[in-house]
């Protein structure tokens, strides 16, 4: 796995979809300080003023996170699993690259939540000894057939140990 060349597979398209009622239905929690604050302060006309104040900055950070950055993520994220480990590539601002080695490849877990469910879509989770990496948003058919290769290719190092 060279450096220089990044990963080339992509995750499913409708992982933007799944992201963004994700985020839309989490990011509601973002307007919980606001009227946390309007219902403490409302009876002081100077106090009320600092909800109102934050309320359209609060949308305005649900929109972003809703239809801006579900979009920059999908774009980023990249994959490649071969022989010698799983490559990934992901990050918004901060660009990370992990590759895990086949041998240090303990398990192999898909997971699918009701959101994606609804997308037919799933994410792996490759679990080390120290830590756990997960490839999101892949058709419920690639992370199946994806799960099985990684753990026969982890099988086979197993053996030639």
């Amino acid at each position: 796995m060279n450096d220089l060349i990044l990963p080339q597979t992509r995750i499913n398209e409708n992982a933007i979809k799944a992201w963004r009622i994700s985020v839309a239905l989490f990011g509601l929690l973002l307007y919980a300080v606001p009227a946390l604050l309007y219902l403490l302060y409302l009876n002081n006309d100077v106090a009320l003023m600092v909800p109102i104040a934050t309320a359209p900055t609060t949308f305005i950070i649900h929109m972003g996170l809703i239809f801006i950055f579900p979009k920059i993520r999908w774009s980023r994220w990249r994959f490649d699993v071969n022989e010698k480990g799983v490559d990934m590539y992901r990050g918004i601002f901060v660009l990370k690259r992990t590759i895990v080695p086949v041998n240090r490849i303990q398990h192999v877990d898909t997971k699918q939540g009701p959101i994606y469910r609804k997308f037919g879509l799933s994410s792996i989770s490759i679990s080390t000894a120290a830590t756990t990496h997960e490839i999101p948003a892949l058709d419920d058919e690639t992370a199946t057939h994806l799960r099985s290769m990684i753990s026969e290719l982890v099988r086979k190092v197993k053996e030639d140990v």
